[in-house]
């Protein structure tokens, strides 16, 4: 096994310190110097992210840079396949996005009193970012660990920057799902060492057997993680975390934070637990998925606030990313796992679009009630117009990046003969298509002759929650990439149902 550092493997180490170290810098610098900070840290952020991407694909072999210079088992061994590239570029992508629309409502005028607001969001905005950044790049299961947590405390506040009482409440309701998750994983964590002595996930991947010790690893795991990311039914903590929280940090919960869990939930099934779990645990995960699907968007169309709406229909996305597990177990199963991935993608970038969309509505409205969503369009073309197209993207319109995931997913499902995933998805369409017509709709129609709008947006704001929407929906483009950028570097690990 490979255990020398790859050339750019030291990009790794940057891509997770360098957020942090804009944090801690602009935590002793103070408001106004903070958000410079915080700036200056994304850009260079971005930067390294590309020079990722790029040693990936000039190379054709994942990244590694063991830390201290120690190898496995002793050390730590930082990794990025092609699966991590492509999580690390969208975070990059929406981090990026999500601060340029922060300016508009985190930024402290000149000559004003700093408040702890746009100092705790920027701050925040980083370590969620390098939390992310590390649950990417880990090659064993502590660090991953370690990284969730880090992710947890970055995450709960942001549902409570402005310190009512209710919002307080949704935090700590996250907080305590979150908590029992990492509990759960961690004694998955403990039984996995007791029982192979190594945490390193290329390591384990050739040493895990099928036996009782490993399945009670994988179900402490799993359940540890399906509680983080709120799949049915462990989702009670999402909608009311978003229902109060400002549209750029419900934008980071969404988009971003989920994903952090679900790809950890990748990690152990696709390249650890590979030879262990069999198509009854994955029938069961999907089987969560599809009540997710159907439950999230049933109760979307029941909402009269539109951020509640999106939040549920979140509930739904996440179903999505469960349903490729089933497939991945089957002989062969890189179309599932390119197909979860690109839905994870579409979803992150669209999502984070409509909550951003959704915060200019209520801003220019001064409500967010989906009855009386009349003007909207005439006051913010650009805005409805994207909302427009991140919900041809949830329910899979070509050629959106949602299209080409849900044909690659169902592809995969009438090869295996899971022709019921499929049907799945195709009422999961359905049903978005729904509320999302309906939002528009109401969008749309004629204001009073006398209405006006509360509030002025920023055209800069409007640019880039279209500018996030339309990436979503041309993401099926990446049908042309010459290669299959997610499955870069992945024949040293073994793929589900690989014999």
């Amino acid at each position: 096994m490979a255990q020398q550092p790859t050339a750019g493997g030291l990009l790794l180490v940057l891509a997770v310190l360098l957020p942090f170290a804009g944090m801690l810098a602009g935590l002793m610098s103070g408001g106004r110097r903070g958000q410079r900070l915080a700036w200056l840290t994304i850009v260079c952020g971005i930067g390294i992210v590309l020079a990722i991407a790029y040693r990936l694909l000039v190379s054709g072999a994942a990244l590694r840079y063991p830390l201290g210079g120690w190898p496995p088992p002793l050390g730590v061994m930082l990794r990025a396949d092609g699966l991590s590239v492509c999580m690390l570029l969208v975070v990059a992508v929406v981090v990026g996005a999500v601060a340029i629309y922060a300016n508009g409502d985190f930024t402290t005028p000149a000559g004003a009193r700093e408040t702890r607001g746009p100092l705790a969001f920027w701050l925040l905005l980083l370590a969620v970012w390098g939390a992310l950044n590390l649950v990417f790049v880990s090659g064993d299961v502590f660090t991953l660990y370690v990284a969730l947590e880090l992710l947890t405390f970055a995450g709960v506040p942001l549902v409570s920057l402005d310190g009512r009482a209710e919002t307080l409440q949704a935090a700590l309701r996250y907080l305590l799902f979150a908590l029992i998750g990492s509990m759960s994983y961690l004694l998955g964590v403990f039984l996995l060492y007791g029982a192979y002595g190594t945490l390193d996930i290329a390591m384990l991947a050739g040493h895990i057997r099928a036996e009782p010790i490993t399945w009670a690893a994988v179900a402490l795991m799993t359940a540890g993680m399906l509680a983080k990311t709120a799949l049915f039914p462990m989702h009670l903590w999402l909608p009311p975390a978003h229902a109060g929280a400002p549209a750029a940090a419900s934008a980071l919960l969404s988009a971003l934070v989920i994903k952090g869990s679900w790809f950890v939930i990748v990690r152990l099934w696709v390249d650890v637990f590979a030879g262990v779990v069999n198509g009854s645990f994955a029938q069961l995960l999907a089987g969560l998925g599809a009540a997710a699907i159907v439950f999230g968007n049933v109760v979307a169309l029941r909402q009269i606030r539109l951020k509640l709406l999106i939040a549920y229909s979140t509930v739904a996305q996440i179903g999505y990313l469960f349903l490729f597990f089933p497939l991945a177990v089957q002989h062969d199963g890189s179309r599932a796992v390119t197909g979860g991935l690109l839905q994870a993608i579409s979803h992150a970038s669209a999502k984070a679009a409509m909550f951003l969309a959704a915060g200019l509505i209520y801003a220019t409205l001064g409500h967010d009630r989906i009855a009386d969503l009349r003007g909207a369009a005439r006051s913010l073309p650009m805005t409805v117009t994207a909302f427009a197209l991140a919900g041809a993207t949830l329910i899979g319109l070509p050629p959106s990046g949602g299209f080409l995931a849900k044909w690659l997913l169902i592809s995969a499902a009438l090869e295996t003969g899971q022709w019921w995933w499929a049907l799945v998805m195709l009422l999961g369409g359905l049903l978005t298509s729904i509320y999302v017509f309906m939002v528009v709709v109401r969008a749309m129609e004629p204001a009073a002759p006398d209405w006006s709008p509360k509030k002025q947006v920023p055209r800069y704001q409007q640019i880039v929650v279209l500018a996030l929407a339309i990436c979503s929906f041309l993401l099926g483009l990446a049908v042309f990439l010459p290669v299959d950028v997610a499955q870069i570097g992945r024949s040293t690990l073994p793929l589900a149902g690989a014999p």
